[in-house]
């Protein structure tokens, strides 16, 4: 009985400790979106190089297409940008940009600097249209398809084995 006042809260303790490790190894980056299969949010933003002009996502509907969100103020991003330029140059699937919570001025010369791969990028300067994507850090990138449905959501840097192996077929397939 003495011995039983000890082992309920190591007892205890152990099964914590066993939940907090497995928790620890989880990979963040593999955490499912709840938009997978579900229509992407609508929008309505401006140009990040026209103020002017407005991009819907409605007027994207009837073709496959990525969203790829990034920042110039975003590290990651500047690792990713070469195979976002790759991806555009295939030319499998036309790429768009979200400019996300940046300033127009330092975007801008951040895409002249590394080379634009966009067919456009909307600025999203408050982040609304992130949120609305359940965007948490950028870099984040989204395969919709032709009906404007999610199929893929790719959360921090794009990777060349993720090009290659997740995006690049899954492009493919929904072309088909």
């Amino acid at each position: 009985m003495k011995y039983l006042k000890f082992l309920i809260p190591l007892g205890l303790f152990l099964v914590l400790a066993g939940f907090l490790a497995v928790g620890l190894n989880l990979n963040p980056r593999e955490v499912p979106s709840p938009l997978i299969g579900k229509p992407a949010p609508g929008f309505e933003l401006t140009l990040l190089d026209a103020p002017d002009q407005k991009l819907k996502r409605d007027e994207l509907l009837g073709k496959v297409w990525v969203l790829n969100v990034w920042a110039s103020w975003c590290a990651p991003c500047r690792e990713e940008h070469p195979l976002v330029v790759e991806l555009a140059r295939r030319k499998l699937a036309p790429v768009y940009g979200l400019n996300y919570k940046d300033q127009r001025p330092a975007a801008g010369a951040w895409l002249r600097q590394g080379g634009n791969p966009y067919v456009e990028s909307i600025f999203d300067g408050d982040g609304r249209i992130g949120i609305d994507y359940g965007v948490y850090g950028v870099p984040e990138t989204f395969l919709i398809d032709k009906e404007g449905v999610i199929r893929y959501k790719q959360i921090g840097p794009i990777t060349p084995e993720v090009l290659q192996n997740r995006i690049l077929p899954l492009v493919k397939q929904l072309q088909g």
